[in-house]
């Protein structure tokens, strides 16, 4: 059994729609990161980032639990625990890789940018607004071009696509219009009608959060930088 430790967010969502590809049988656990549950320390012991997502897999390497965190080393490990969705030989490996890591260093941090200075600041500053908003524009036109001639990313559908697809579902809040991106689109079609990931959507539908002050300061203000 493997321990989902969870939130309604772009990054927790790979790693539902991965469980549900591989049918590993996983509970989830819910993070209420507005109210600070992030920072209690037998959440700590288990992501000491304090960010979601986060597992616990019961039956790890040698039968003895273990617990990973980080989305993409969270993929990486479900993929090789079940020989899906990450190929073996080595240079499908490496598509695969390059473009989950992609994903984890520019892709997520850029859009997540974009939606913070877009949706969630406090101030319009016409600066970051304007910088996020174009780099998010610039990936998406990114992996437009490199889905031009593929029906994936990598190959085979595969962990890449898992890691990507979860936040090509906010684009409204990146400032993007998505029809600019006709191979995106087209992607993104598909990998919505597969019933693992149709499943994560019903499960984790994706809606603007409404903060209050407290869960504002914890998420972005100065509570999450008080040391614990």
């Amino acid at each position: 059994m493997i321990n989902l430790y969870t939130a309604a967010t772009p990054n927790a969502q790979k790693i539902h729609i991965a469980l549900e590809e591989t049918g590993l049988p996983y509970q989830l656990t819910w993070v209420d990161i507005g109210r600070g549950d992030q920072f209690n320390p037998e959440f700590l012991a288990i992501s000491p980032n304090n960010k979601i997502p986060a597992i616990v897999d019961q039956g790890g390497p040698n039968g003895k639990p273990i617990s990973v965190f980080e989305s993409g080393a969270i993929l990486v490990y479900l993929a090789e625990k079940t020989g899906q969705f990450l190929p073996t030989e080595p240079r499908a490996r490496v598509e695969v890789m390059q473009w989950l890591f992609w994903q984890m260093g520019g892709f997520g941090p850029m859009l997540g940018q974009s939606h913070h200075f877009n949706a969630y600041s406090p101030e319009r500053i016409k600066y970051a607004m304007d910088r996020y908003t174009n780099e998010a524009g610039r990936l998406y036109h990114v992996l437009d071009r490199r889905l031009a001639d593929r029906a994936y990313v990598a190959g085979d559908y595969s962990i890449a696509d898992m890691a990507i697809f979860p936040w090509c579902r906010l684009y409204e809040r990146q400032g993007q219009d998505i029809n600019a991106y006709p191979n995106v689109v087209r992607w993104f079609e598909v990998v919505a009608a597969r019933p693992a990931v149709a499943k994560d959507m019903e499960k984790t539908e994706d809606k603007p959060p409404m903060f209050t002050q407290e869960s504002w300061s914890m998420l972005f203000g100065k509570e999450q930088y008080v040391p614990r």
